[in-house]
């Protein structure tokens, strides 16, 4: 494994031997743990079959839940999927960013049918963390780049994270810091006409339908738990080892305790341990503070993790929807 600590700070970086061992890697059929403005991603070349059958190996993942590509640009996009008015309109205005769009795919489009689990749909997505979007337009090929974590288990925003999880199963890691938004991105589906929220994230409901003109509706009543439409759709994901309760009222000496705001749980200096996403109550910073907490208070050897009520507005969406199936029994992880 090598270790790429990138400076974006050095004007050059774009240029440096690194970035290009990295573009050989992925062209070779490796993997490599490349971070995103959302979470690092466990990115290999999406055209190919057998890298792709990499990334399914190296996270445990069912080879039924689909992966979302990167690409460099929105013209990219055109050349793998159908981006109708509404994909243009949220195009335009949310990439690039942690927007990730479903659309019909191309039939000409050279991505991995293993990449879409078999769907004949395409996720795409135009990621504002710059790395991902250089090495995509540097090798002329879509990134396929689920989190780079084991399947159902908490996302990494930090580089520290993937090698601790995936190190042995990774050609390059580049360690760029710490996630700014540090949840993953809004899937929105654009295939039956009507827009769709298969996964809240980093983009708020409110900015999109805004932007829309319409609200989005939910997905599809008669989609199977094993046979999802858009990545982070499984019952049980962003699992911790201990157990996790949510809206908790009260903390023991044998819990952790998630908590949110300046008004302390009930019993909060009993616990083991505490992590608070935002003492102010914002939920942009509880959302980039998310991850971390959880695997904080993971290792703190508590027998429960308890989580204080965080508000279900804006980022509050995407930060519940992660901690409930946090919390959800854990039989198809």
């Amino acid at each position: 494994m090598q270790l790429w600590k990138l400076n974006f700070s050095e004007p050059d970086w774009q240029l440096s031997p690194e970035a290009e061992a990295a573009c050989i890697a992925l062209l070779d059929g490796e993997l490599a743990a490349i971070p995103t403005e959302t979470v690092y991603g466990l990115a290999a070349d999406a055209t190919s079959g057998t890298a792709c059958a990499r990334i399914f190996e190296a996270k445990g993942r069912p080879q039924f839940n689909p992966l979302i590509s990167h690409v460099a640009s929105l013209d990219a996009a055109k050349e793998h999927g159908e981006i109708t008015d509404q994909a243009l309109t949220l195009a335009e205005a949310f990439w690039p960013g942690p927007l990730t769009l479903v659309v019909p795919k191309i039939k000409s489009s050279p991505i991995s049918d293993l990449a879409t689990a078999g769907l004949d749909t395409v996720a795409l997505r135009v990621p504002a963390g710059p790395v991902m979007r250089l090495l995509s337009e540097r090798i002329g090929r879509p990134l396929a780049a689920p989190s780079a974590n084991r399947s159902g288990k908490i996302s990494p925003t930090r580089a520290t994270d993937v090698i601790a999880d995936l190190g042995p199963s990774l050609g390059y890691v580049i360690d760029a810091g710490p996630c700014a938004v540090g949840i993953e991105s809004t899937i929105v589906g654009l295939v039956d006409g009507t827009p769709r929220l298969l996964r809240p994230g980093g983009l708020t409901r409110e900015d999109i339908e805004n932007v829309l003109g319409a609200e989005l509706a939910s997905p599809p009543s008669e989609m199977k738990p094993d046979a999802p439409t858009a990545p982070g759709m499984l019952s049980s994901h962003y699992a911790p080892d201990a157990a996790m309760y949510l809206n908790a009222q009260e903390a023991t000496a044998e819990d952790a305790l998630l908590s949110f705001g300046p008004t302390p749980l009930l019993g909060a200096e009993r616990a083991t341990a505490e992590f608070n996403l935002s003492p102010s109550g914002n939920l942009v910073e509880a959302a980039a503070n998310l991850f971390q907490a959880m695997r904080t208070l993971d290792l703190s050897g508590a027998r429960a993790i308890q989580v204080q009520f965080i508000p279900n507005t804006g980022l509050g969406e995407a930060i519940n929807d992660r901690l409930r199936r946090a919390a959800a029994p854990r039989d198809n992880i």
